[in-house]
């Protein structure tokens, strides 16, 4: 609702941004939100950490990732950015007995972005229920929820992204 409210007000005000539907037809291009940024600024995409407190999944989120309560969930709140601009704030919550012992050593240890390092496994992506700009910064542009799931389809993450408009310059 808020996405429409801004893009409604933008319109009146005859400054829509013409990219908004380009920008988001490159990110359903791709099953990796990380290689569709990479291919929307044209160079490599870096994670770095946000800061603040690890948020606890919802009941319901643990449900669309097939998790029950005593399985562990490992959260990864980062920033993407490309060529020193803040692309996107993703929160993510993934199950680690679903990764193998390097990839998630490398999610606890480096700027990697998540989609880079769990590309070996071909996972496939999908839109999650959920709306409005609940859980993103001041500024954002766009909002996904996405469940990231295995060529079997478990699901192995669910991820939320909020885009900024770093995307449109």
């Amino acid at each position: 609702m808020r996405r429409f409210a801004v893009l409604l007000a933008l319109t009146l005000v005859g400054c829509a941004h013409p990219q908004l539907d380009r920008f988001e037809a490159a990110l359903a291009a791709q099953d990796s939100a990380t290689a569709a940024l990479e291919g929307w600024c044209g160079a490599k995409v870096t994670a770095s950490p946000a800061g603040g407190p690890d948020l606890p999944a919802a009941a319901g989120d643990r449900a669309l990732l097939e998790v029950p309560a005593g399985e562990p969930l490992r959260y990864r709140h980062v920033r993407l950015s490309c060529n020193g601009k803040i692309l996107s704030e993703a929160h993510n919550w993934y199950v680690p007995a679903r990764l193998g012992p390097d990839m998630n050593r490398q999610l606890d240890t480096s700027g990697t972005p998540f989609g880079k390092v769990v590309a070996p496994l071909r996972f496939t992506r999908e839109r999650a229920p959920g709306s409005g700009m609940e859980g993103c910064p001041r500024g954002t542009i766009l909002r996904h929820k996405a469940l990231l799931r295995l060529p079997d389809g478990r699901p192995i993450s669910l991820v939320i992204e909020c885009y900024t408009s770093a995307n449109l310059r």
